[in-house]
């Protein structure tokens, strides 16, 4: 396990970093158990889609794998269940609400990335929430800037890792993973509460 999530820090324990303008980001390192065989179950069974979406005046393929389950869809592993579980049971003090979907992202090697977002589609948009996110597999990058620019903070995001953005995070910070020269593959698992997207 690395030492820190942040490049720049020292060792953490589970730990709360506020941003700007009420948003704050939850960090804990190997949170998910069975996380080998979470991923590789995952990786095997998912359905995966490959979406197409316009940019750039173009139709592109959307740069990683993807699949949505939404509230009470059935999900593709119990272990899923029972973290959906176990961060509404964490984060119910700051969110009032239970986690209720679940987002999957396949990152099938370093070319694989999401551009500078905000989740903003419904509630996100205007309401602070929490989004939290597991990772499976490959170590990657994970960047939050400001929404509309500014420094960024580079996370580094290993297998396991628990990762939640919450308060207005969504509206004001924006963040990405970006293309790395070489890596195996990671799943980002993200769960969110009713009508966040």
């Amino acid at each position: 396990m690395q030492d820190s999530l942040f490049d720049d820090a020292a060792p953490l324990a589970p730990h709360r970093r506020e941003l700007s303008d009420g948003a704050w980001l939850d960090v804990r390192a190997g949170w998910q158990s069975g996380a080998d065989e979470l991923f590789l179950a995952l990786q095997r069974d998912v359905p995966w889609v490959e979406e197409r979406r316009r940019m750039y005046e173009r139709t592109l393929p959307v740069p990683r794998l993807l699949r949505y389950y939404g509230d009470g869809a059935a999900l593709p592993h119990p272990a899923l269940g029972a973290a959906m579980a176990e961060l509404t049971e964490l984060y119910w003090p700051d969110l009032r609400e239970p986690f209720t979907s679940v987002g999957l992202c396949l990152y099938r090697d370093g070319a694989d990335s999401v551009a500078w977002h905000g989740d903003t589609i419904g509630r996100g948009g205007t309401h602070d929430t929490i989004v939290a996110i597991v990772s499976l597999g490959a170590t990657r990058p994970f960047l939050m800037r400001p929404r509309g620019g500014g420094a960024s903070t580079r996370l580094t995001v290993g297998h396991g890792d628990l990762l939640a953005m919450g308060g207005s995070a969504q509206r004001t910070w924006e963040h990405a993973v970006p293309k790395v020269p070489h890596a195996g593959p990671r799943i980002s698992v993200q769960f969110r509460a009713s009508g966040v997207r």
